[in-house]
């Protein structure tokens, strides 16, 4: 077994895949319209779904925004250096909203950021022996 995809729905298709594709480097794998059902699966990642877990963006075209609700935590992402991704994701227009450094109590480097419907991404640095500041 092995996980496949975590699926988030988004208020606004464009946008969101703008910003996982722009802001977060990642690859649209494939989108497709169901008329039927009234919405749209965008999946998209860092590598192709045959060998890499990927995120489904679910858009109903009727709806525009959902409420976050409280049991929803996070996305996790390894980066090299969490402090230079940071400066990166800003750079491209992304929303920082907690600032590379360690987490509280530890010495993992981490930083979170927000997407277009509000969903947190967690940066974990990888290679602590990176900018430590």
């Amino acid at each position: 077994m092995r996980m496949l995809h975590t699926m988030l729905r988004v208020g606004n298709l464009e946008q969101s895949l703008k910003f996982y594709t722009e802001v977060l480097g990642m690859t649209l794998l494939r989108k497709r319209d169901y008329e039927q059902g009234r919405f749209t699966l965008a999946f998209v990642g860092y590598g192709d779904e045959k060998q890499h877990t990927v995120l489904e963006l679910t858009h109903n075209w009727d709806t525009s925004s959902y409420e976050m609700g409280n049991a929803y935590g996070h996305i996790a992402i390894g980066v090299d250096d969490a402090y230079q991704a940071c400066e990166e994701i800003r750079s491209r227009g992304g929303k920082v909203v907690r600032e590379a450094g360690p987490m509280k109590g530890g010495v993992t480097v981490i930083a979170f950021v927000e997407d277009p419907d509000g969903y947190k991404i967690e940066l974990i640095q990888q290679d602590q022996h990176a900018r430590n500041n």
